[in-house]
């Protein structure tokens, strides 16, 4: 089982908004089982959870973990495919976001289309070197810091900003043969609560993340 999978096709990622079959996929994350045994975990008759048990494993959400006989019968025990799904962008492709159509270093919505632009990269990344058996290099660093004043978060991206850029500097070598690009993408946001707080518009406001990622393709 996969820690987590990378869904791209709209009817799978439409298949796991289902709030029955997102059910049946953390009971199966916990361990195979089989539909009689959801049945009596969910509360619905076999049939219908067979059903859906069908529906997830065409779209390759869950899978065959191995069979018993109970009396007459022999039942199919399933298990999910991963113990978590993220959906990527690529499931709807005609408006995912695009980062390049504007771009505002202080924008929320930015930075969520960067986001969702790297959550769509690594998951075809992903896919494409499991399918040729290759490694993939990666690389993300993710950190918490409270700021003492605005003063001081300002400061902080300043100073972030020129780290990064020196690097990126000293490294690309745009005429390097044989060299690979790679993305690198940093990100500051206020920490989320529970429940979450609502987010501003116009940038990070106080306590923050700082994640970053480099990709590879394989």
């Amino acid at each position: 089982m996969l820690d987590v999978s990378v869904i791209e096709d709209s009817a799978a990622a439409a298949a796991t908004l289902d709030p029955v079959r997102a059910r049946l996929l953390a009971e199966l994350a916990e361990g195979p089982a089989s539909a009689a045994m959801l049945a009596a975990r969910v509360g619905l008759p076999r049939q219908k959870v067979n059903y859906h048990l069908r529906t997830l494993e065409a779209h390759g959400l869950v899978e065959l973990a191995g069979e018993r006989r109970k009396g007459n019968v022999t039942e199919r025990l399933m298990r999910a495919t991963a113990a978590s799904y993220v959906i990527s962008p690529l499931a709807l492709a005609a408006v995912q976001p695009d980062p390049g159509r504007f771009r505002d270093q202080l924008s929320a919505r930015w930075l969520l289309a960067v986001a969702a632009r790297l959550v769509r990269d690594v998951g075809t990344l992903i896919t494409g070197a499991a399918r040729a058996r290759k490694r993939l290099a990666t690389y993300a660093l993710d950190g918490e810091v409270r700021f003492a004043s605005a003063a001081d978060r300002a400061a902080f991206v300043e100073e972030l900003t020129r780290g990064v850029s020196a690097l990126i500097a000293k490294y690309h070598d745009a005429e390097a043969e044989g060299g690979r690009e790679h993305r690198i993408v940093v990100a500051l946001h206020p920490t989320v609560k529970d429940p979450a707080p609502a987010v501003a518009e116009s940038g990070p406001a106080a306590g923050s993340a700082v994640p970053a990622a480099v990709e590879q393709s394989p």
